[in-house]
């Protein structure tokens, strides 16, 4: 039996398939952990999105339409194989082995096809699925090098090689995929449930908990919605600090988008140019988005086109990172003299300005708006991003007119999820 991986006479071999699976089982619950905080984080302290850059970035797993089927993450498909391939190097027989080189093929193909999606439809890489991907691969190399082998030829002897599973053993894993899977949609429905009711409220009252902070000396003339010609009447006022190379900043320009929906008619939303660029804004210590002064030259040139330029921005966002790009977008709306114009340099440079007016959020910078996105939300300071149920509740409850006396003891509340090292870890 030396031709096999697990039941021959080399124990290393059996030591690295059982590492292969369990990187595999790893991988998977560091991911159903991701999506669930993402979409259901239980406080305001607790994040829902994951940035690490532009590319590598975790969102495109727990946000994507491929990250769960009626509520399953993919994840729990990772575990229940790299189980099974655990189980297969504590306990080796012919008949697992055969099931797990019938189940490495059928995964591999399913990371290679997952892979091209990320990368060329999400156009974004989470480094957890990452994880999983890399030993699935190595799991399907051993498999193919040492794995048992059929002695047909042909058509037939590749089948027998590597489509030929133990029925029981076949059976049992999907016994236990399906009661799992189960649980999972009903947790899920659970999760749904609460972030309607409790969580969401929960979040409302922790907003409220916040001190009043002032509106800045010089709104943005740039809005993005205006119920009201004067500022201070519409009934809900947003002030938005972002960048348009900050993958955060994307997602709050959704939540934004879908709250102009809800509310027609009861929002002023003015933007505020926050560049995380030291070309134009002295608060980062380096270049954390190139680019991002250029876009923001572009989209305050012509206040006219601003609406336009702002939503062509968004939704070329992984475009806008290349400089030949950006030009040919200020080209088509006739405004390539934005990046050279002293008049659109003024007024980009006085918004971003108004950051240092708030009192500091973080002991490593002197201003008080120093990452993307920031908002002010009715003279409350949020910073970062959450789920849309709990933005929504926010509104709602300010438009009912709950608790809107009350002043707080807390300047701000902030809301990410880093899942890198902590000796690693960078915030914007």
């Amino acid at each position: 039996m030396d031709h096999s991986l697990t039941v021959g006479k080399q124990p290393w071999r059996r030591f690295w398939s059982f590492l292969a699976g369990a990187g595999m089982i790893a991988a998977s619950a560091m991911t159903i952990r991701h999506f669930f905080l993402a979409n259901f984080p239980e406080s305001i302290y607790k994040g829902s999105f994951c940035d690490i850059s532009a590319f590598f970035n975790c969102d495109s797993s727990a946000f994507s339409s491929i990250a769960h089927y009626r509520g399953i993450p993919m994840g729990w498909l990772g575990i229940v194989v790299g189980a099974l391939v655990v189980l297969g190097a504590i306990f080796p027989s012919a008949a697992f082995e055969r099931t797990n080189k019938s189940l490495a093929l059928l995964n591999v193909l399913g990371v290679l096809g997952l892979l091209v999606y990320s990368v060329f439809f999400l156009k974004k890489l989470c480094l957890l699925c990452m994880g999983f991907y890399l030993f699935s691969i190595l799991s399907f190399f051993l498999f193919w090098k040492f794995g048992l082998k059929s002695e047909k030829k042909g058509l037939g002897g590749l089948r027998a090689t590597y489509i030929s599973p133990s029925i029981p053993i076949a059976l049992a894993a999907a016994v236990i995929l399906g009661a799992g899977g189960y649980g999972f949609h009903e947790f899920y429905r659970a999760k749904q449930d609460a972030q309607k009711g409790g969580i969401a409220m929960k979040v409302v009252q922790e907003y409220y908990s916040l001190a009043r902070v002032p509106d800045p000396s010089f709104i943005s003339p740039y809005r993005l919605a205006s119920a009201a010609e004067r500022w201070e009447d519409a009934p809900i006022r947003i002030i938005e600090f972002a960048d348009y190379r900050c993958p955060d900043c994307l997602f709050m320009h959704q939540l934004l988008t879908q709250l102009k929906k809800d509310f027609p008619d009861k929002l002023n939303i003015a933007f505020q140019f926050f560049p995380l660029e030291r070309k134009c804004n002295t608060v980062v210590e380096k270049d954390l988005h190139p680019g991002a002064c250029d876009l923001a030259a572009i989209a305050a040139y012509d206040p006219a086109q601003f609406p336009a330029i702002n939503e062509e921005l968004w939704a070329g966002f992984q475009e806008s990172k290349s400089p030949e790009w950006r030009m040919d977008l200020a080209r088509r709306h006739g405004v390539e003299a934005a990046l050279n114009d002293a008049k659109t340099s003024e007024i980009v440079s006085r918004i971003i300005a108004t950051g240092a007016e708030y009192e500091k959020t973080s002991d490593k910078y002197s201003h008080g708006i120093r990452s993307t996105p920031t908002i002010i939300l009715n003279n409350r300071m949020i910073i970062g991003t959450i789920p849309y149920p709990q933005l929504k509740a926010i509104v709602e409850s300010l438009l009912q007119g709950g608790a809107a006396g009350s002043v707080g003891e807390k300047k701000f509340f902030e809301n990410w999820v880093d899942l890198r090292p902590p000796a690693k870890a960078k915030k914007k």
